[in-house]
């Protein structure tokens, strides 16, 4: 499901993180803080069973897969985080407890539990400031390209949590800076059979808008976090459908906003 830019114009800035076309030159910067399951071997697991491992929990699926279909159509780069975030959440800062949950929903995680001061700063270190650095680096390098920059965050949800059915599909978030979801949302007339809402299934009160704040607001940038209905994307024709219906909104919200993109890429692969 996805792949990489053709050419394979990957940086591997460090075995928690990558960057997906780092010279794109489209008007987006697409985060994907999610994006893996893998636990690091040094972790054990976290005392986890497979299917914990491999559950909504530990990643957010399909997340990546969309990003790279929207890098592609943006030709935007994608920094992604290639550690799950049950080792570590790369949406919270360090002293933040959901950082490093001790619970996810019904799942204990038995390898959080009783985290020394060291064990938690070990992660930071391996997992958290490898990321946060990669996406500074990334907008450090665009600002001396002369390029302007969306920070936009590519994320999926559980159609079922605690039991309960969610009807949303497509959640466009915000924290302080709505301008970027105003405009989005103010597109959603285009995707009638799409179930669209403002902050849900989270919003800022959740804490889930950390990176927005530190990547986007910090900077005075446009922001934004998509939340997809991860059963919308479990498959190649469910992402692909899915990146096309994002663009729909994407584009015409940058060209509002006075911001390049408008949903035509220019790199080797926008059109793939």
């Amino acid at each position: 499901m996805g792949g990489l830019m053709p050419g394979g114009d990957v940086n591997d800035t460090s075995n928690s993180v990558e960057v997906v076309h780092p010279k794109g030159a489209g008007g987006v910067l697409l985060l994907c803080e999610h994006a893996a399951r893998h636990i690091p071997a040094r972790y054990d697991g976290l005392g986890l069973d497979a299917q914990a491992r491999d559950s909504h929990a530990a990643w957010d699926p399909g997340a990546r897969a969309v990003a790279l279909q929207l890098s592609r159509a943006l030709d935007a780069p994608l920094v992604a985080s290639r550690v799950s975030r049950l080792v570590y959440d790369c949406n919270r800062p360090p002293e933040a407890e959901t950082a490093m949950p001790q619970q996810s929903e019904l799942i204990e995680v038995p390898g959080n539990r009783d985290l020394t001061p060291t064990q938690r700063e070990e992660r930071t270190e391996a997992v958290y400031r490898p990321f946060c650095a990669a996406v500074s680096d990334m907008i450090a390098t665009r600002r001396a390209r002369g390029l302007s920059t969306v920070v936009i965050t590519i994320h999926s949800f559980t159609p079922i949590y605690f039991g309960a059915w969610r009807e949303t599909e497509i959640g466009i978030l915000h924290d302080s800076d709505s301008r970027l979801a105003d405009a989005m949302l103010a597109e959603a007339d285009r995707l009638p059979e799409r179930r669209i809402a403002r902050n849900d299934p989270y919003g800022p009160e959740d804490g889930v808008t950390h990176s927005l704040k530190l990547h986007g607001i910090a900077n005075g940038l446009h922001n934004v976090m998509i939340e997809l209905r991860n059963d919308l994307v479990v498959d190649e024709a469910g992402v692909a459908a899915m990146a096309q219906e994002l663009m729909t909104l994407i584009a015409p919200a940058l060209d509002t906003l006075g911001e390049p993109g408008g949903g035509q890429g220019t790199g080797e692969g926008a059109n793939a």
